[in-house]
């Protein structure tokens, strides 16, 4: 786990913008209103050390009318008195809220909180995390991101890396069917270090290329005078800022901070004649946690390998794993929208006659998210709710 990742995606420019960044941007719509120019906004990482984006309103972003607290984010943690595996079964969750409010926190430390989300309801108004980075995975529903700098459109099994301070609102097809695993990031969540050349291209054998990133579609800018509420989000705390005017109204921006969808079937799952370690599936990272995929992939080529994976003492990290797909060879019991929470210091591995079960098997067609902490996490109660007190006992024959 590398602290302090912050590698971008590729430099984009979309609209229109001017030769040089912090000069005049000439209006020359007729009718319009104002100082005759569009209003340069830069969106900064690390202060101002890292990656941005410019942004050009046609309106200045920071004419707020109102200001109103919004409520908190509840999360109360879990009186879990002992340290255990724990196997959450979520894909029966009531549906609730919508894809911001909905969110039910179950897991969290300093560095991250992860939940899960089944809305009933489409988004109400535009979002704003001030506080993170958030990756989103949707496990079903398609739909659209839209947000000021153009749209992602997503489906099934996408990811969704959303920096920090972006004003975004999901959109859904049909909200019935939205399923989302929502990563939020104390830190940036970024590219893997050592996925990329030292010209800041991913390399040749990487498991996914800038190809497979996929960055906003342009949009024309929304020219509407009327306050239009954003929802803000920092720490645990929600505001409420009431904009004189869209946000949306965006003619031109270039930069690296911006959000992406990367699909986990485009992830190139490498393999070996024996059992590779997790890092090989490594997708993202961030400060004190990363994000791994196992995707659907050949499976080891030895004549006496072990197909499945060994058992494992967790040291320093604790393993986050969400089932999503296919059949998990070295489960039993486990189902699509299952997380287990295997955390340090008590081993876990393949359940009983998983091993024999895999080894005539020549490939495998699960697919899952790992998130793999350096903190220990903490239940939510929300979390304990959805536990199976039986799982630790899974391993007797």
């Amino acid at each position: 786990m590398v602290a302090g990742a912050d590698l971008m995606p590729p430099y984009l420019r979309l609209g229109r913008v001017p030769p040089k960044r912090h000069v005049v941007h000439r209006r020359t719509d007729s009718g319009h209103r104002g100082e005759g120019i569009y209003y340069e906004e830069v969106i900064t990482l690390a202060g101002f050390s890292r990656g941005y984006s410019i942004l050009y309103h046609l309106r200045p972003p920071t004419r707020v009318r109102r200001i109103e607290a919004a409520g908190w984010v509840e999360a109360p943690l879990a009186d879990d008195t002992v340290l255990r595996h724990h196997h959450l079964r979520t894909g029966s969750m009531a549906r609730w809220g919508d894809p911001i409010t909905g969110r039910v926190a179950l897991l969290l430390n300093r560095d991250v909180v992860i939940s899960r989300c089944r809305p009933e309801s489409p988004q109400s108004e535009l979002f704003r995390h001030a506080d993170a980075d958030e990756l989103i995975f949707v496990h079903a529903g398609r739909g659209i991101l839209s947000c000021p700098l153009g749209v992602v459109a997503f489906g099934p099994f996408d990811y969704l890396v959303i920096p920090r301070c972006t004003t975004y609102r999901l959109d859904f097809e049909k909200i019935d069917e939205a399923d989302l695993l929502i990563v939020e990031g104390r830190g940036t969540i970024a590219v893997p270090r050592r996925y990329l050349n030292p010209d800041g291209q991913l390399r040749l054998g990487a498991p996914y290329s800038e190809r497979d990133l996929r960055g906003p579609v342009w949009v024309e800018p929304v020219d509407r005078e009327e306050e239009t509420s954003v929802l803000i989000q920092d720490g645990w705390r929600r505001t409420r800022y009431v904009l004189a005017s869209d946000p949306f109204d965006v003619v031109g921006w270039d930069g690296v901070v911006y959000p992406y969808a990367f699909h986990a079937l485009d992830f190139e799952p490498i393999t070996g004649t024996v059992h590779q370690p997790p890092p090989v599936h490594q997708t993202f990272e961030s400060d004190g946690f990363v994000v791994c995929t196992f995707a659907p992939r050949l499976l080891d080529t030895h004549p006496e390998a072990i197909k499945v994976p060994y058992a494992h003492s967790n040291v320093q990290a604790d393993e986050v794993l969400y089932y999503v797909a296919g059949q998990f060879g070295s489960r039993r019991g486990v189902e699509a929208a299952s997380v287990t929470l295997h955390p340090r210091g008590i081993p876990h591995g393949p359940h009983p006659g998983t091993i024999a079960a895999s080894r005539h098997a020549v490939r495998t067609d699960e697919l899952a998210v790992m998130i793999d902490t350096e903190a220990p996490l903490q239940l939510t109660s929300a979390a304990l709710d959805l536990d199976d007190p039986e799982y630790p006992r899974s391993w007797l024959d």
